[in-house]
């Protein structure tokens, strides 16, 4: 299932620039590269130098909360394999149980977060009013609306709080783009995607068949690294060809949704009811710390160095990214729909452009996959020096495009 998650993410839609990407989201994507780094410094902070020595943990058990935060559920049921063949079993229980902290910190301290800002004036385009009814609603609570509002606030209230959406506002599934005489539409999008997965298998032979001429503990990286990171690349080939070549656009990006998030619907389920709750239950106390420092790292990061990393909208942005690192895109998207429910910011498509070049790395990506098979490996302390240097790297980034842009104006 997370093979053909990862398979889908760019099939049926054209692949930008990525000059047009990078220009639209490159102060976004240094901020959310900057929280995803952190995750794993704090993790390796906190493990090395207080759960390991008083509960005995792995250091792998620094990448629980990244993997749980960052990939979500999906990535944490995906790596249970990797966690398998590193001899950690119990790594994928902690990783969801990560992953359902993470998401409920999102949606609870998220909305805590917004009233804050509204009330401080920090929101661009909200009142208050709306932004405490929002919140009623995804609690489960009626709330008293003015009529504008309620106007305003209906198809959120639908989507979010009952999940149903309003008779006549319904979207299409998708579109079929070939006869059914001469195969099924949604068969022929099976094809594509299977195709991006072979693709993604053949170049994890390539690893394999390198990792045979590595000496030593080398080879044991690309034996431990998964499969899906390069079923997503697969998808990008296969979408590259189809922009080159098919000039019928057999794709249709709202099948591929479809298929996308069927498969990723079974593995959530799947993996949630397969947590073995005795065994995250051993070590509850240090989950809970791991939780409550991956909160707090993304809280400090949205009140303390958001503004300081935009000049425009600056809690939306960070609110977005809080979201989306603590859970998934969608609840990413969520939380900014209450602050900037008509995308009048730029922070949408801010956010958008800069999961097309985030994602492949860092939300269940490469780095993702690597990480793991790296703190088995090589311990805790290089890591820590990794994640300490990457969060060098693209806050001094931050910093010389700020100035240019001060510099310009």
């Amino acid at each position: 299932m997370i093979n053909i998650v990862f398979a889908c993410l760019f099939l049926g839609t054209t692949l930008p620039t990525v000059s047009k990407v990078w220009k639209s989201s490159s102060r976004q994507l240094a901020y959310g590269q900057i929280v995803a780094w952190g995750q794993y410094a704090v993790g390796c902070f906190f493990v090395l130098l207080m759960l390991k020595p008083i509960f005995g943990l792995p250091d792998i058990f620094a990448g629980i909360m990244p993997v749980g935060f960052e990939g979500g559920h999906g990535t944490a049921g995906g790596m249970g394999p990797i966690f398998d063949e590193l001899g950690f079993p119990e790594m994928k229980d902690y990783a969801l149980a990560c992953a359902t902290g993470g998401i409920l910190g999102a949606i609870i301290v998220g909305m805590g977060l917004i009233n804050w800002a509204v009330r401080k004036g920090y929101v661009e385009k909200r009142s208050s009013s709306f932004v405490e009814a929002s919140s009623s609603s995804l609690s489960g609570e009626g709330a008293m609306r003015t009529e504008s509002d309620e106007d305003v606030a209906s198809m959120i209230d639908k989507a979010f709080a009952e999940g149903i959406i309003p008779v006549g506002k319904r979207p299409e599934a998708g579109k079929l783009t070939v006869s059914s005489d001469v195969i099924e539409s949604l068969t022929l999008h099976l094809v594509f995607v299977g195709a991006a997965i072979l693709l993604g298998w053949l170049m994890k032979q390539g690893l394999l068949l390198a990792a045979s001429q590595l000496p030593g503990k080398g080879a044991d990286i690309f034996k431990s690294f998964p499969l899906f990171p390069l079923c997503m690349l697969g998808g990008v080939i296969v979408q590259w060809l189809a922009d080159r070549f098919d000039k019928h656009e057999h794709m249709d990006q709202g099948l591929m949704m479809r298929i996308q998030n069927c498969a990723l619907d079974f593995l959530v389920v799947a993996a949630i009811a397969t947590i073995r709750i005795d065994v995250v239950a051993q070590q509850w106390v240090p989950i809970v710390v791991l939780i409550a420092a991956g909160i707090g790292w993304n809280v400090l990061m949205l009140t303390v160095f958001a503004r300081r990393a935009f000049k425009d909208a600056w809690f939306e942005r960070g609110i977005a990214e809080m979201g989306q690192s603590m859970g998934v895109t969608a609840t990413g998207l969520l939380l900014l729909r209450v602050v900037d429910p008509d995308y009048e910011t730029d922070a949408a498509e801010a956010f958008a452009a800069k999961q097309l070049l985030h994602e492949p790395f860092m939300g269940g990506g490469l780095w993702t996959g690597a990480a793991i098979p790296l703190l088995a490996l090589w311990g805790g302390w290089p890591i820590f020096g990794i994640a300490v240097g990457a969060i060098a790297v693209w806050t001094t980034f931050l910093y010389v495009l700020n100035r240019n842009t001060r510099r310009k104006s």
